[in-house]
């Protein structure tokens, strides 16, 4: 039986990206309908209290084509939450991601779908060659050697936004913080099976970069709550309980000194 596709893409201030976006999504989901790929498709465009013009633009795509819905915040919330908001929406047997600014390249959503049809439950994206400059690329090399080394999910880019799922993953799946970077160790953690695959880069040509330095540290403590929701998050008592084993032990020893030093 066809699938329908649900495409979801969060975006902040990205006025000058959208229209062209939006043109290549549809011309590369109308292109895997009329070849037997899907059967429908959907675009949730989730705007994440962008302060341009860019929710009235995504407001004249919804207006002309029920392809499209659109999500207002208020505020920023950050791309975890954009994401958790699209997820609960969506409609589609399959969900792809991708970021507004076109450095994703719709184009390869045929690659995707191909890649689960396979088998996998979650394809993600490994911007292969990176069109960033070197302070995004060094620090992102290390984030992505140290996630895959404690998490144990051997991919070469966790980061990526482009990647595919069954809908059964992203409604497994709460987000918050920071957490989509790791959406594929917390899929393995369900069990779900995860692969990827190389996709292009391209260079931003509208508008400038969202995250700043504080995301590498907003990073560091989402990893470590990621890694312990992986060991400990059916047995938390396997972690607190050492803690309080020894801190039992402590003090039931020091009562016993000091009981007998009462004597």
């Amino acid at each position: 039986m066809l699938q329908k596709l649900s495409l979801v893409i969060p975006l902040f201030n990205e006025a000058d990206s959208l229209p062209e976006l939006y043109d290549r999504v549809r011309q590369s989901a109308d292109a895997c309908v009329a070849a037997g790929h899907l059967a429908d498709w959907e675009l949730w465009l989730i705007d994440d209290g962008s302060t341009d013009d860019s929710r009235a633009i995504a407001q004249r795509f919804v207006d002309a084509d029920h392809h499209v819905g659109l999500i207002v915040f208020r505020k920023n919330r950050g791309k975890a939450a954009a994401l958790q908001a699209g997820f609960t929406h969506v409609n589609g047997d399959v969900v792809i991601t991708m970021d507004a600014d076109l450095q994703d390249d719709p184009c390869e959503i045929p690659r995707f779908l191909e890649k689960l049809e396979e088998g996998y439950d979650v394809v993600s994206g490994w911007k292969q060659k990176r069109n960033d400059p070197a302070e995004k690329r060094i620090p992102s090399r290390l984030f992505n050697a140290v996630t895959a080394a404690g998490s144990g999910v051997k991919l070469h880019d966790f980061n990526c936004g482009f990647k595919a799922y069954r809908r059964e993953v992203v409604r497994s799946i709460v987000l918050y913080g920071e957490l989509h970077r790791y959406i594929p160790v917390l899929a393995a953690r369900s069990g779900f099976r995860i692969t990827e695959i190389a996709v292009q880069h391209h260079a931003r040509e509208y508008g400038k970069s969202k995250y700043g330095f504080e995301r590498y540290l907003r990073g560091l403590f989402d990893s470590m709550t990621t890694l312990f929701l992986l060991k400990y998050y059916d047995r938390p008592m396997y972690f607190f309980g050492r803690f309080g084993l020894i801190s039992f032990l402590t003090g039931f020893v020091l009562c016993f000194i000091l009981t007998i030093e009462w004597f």
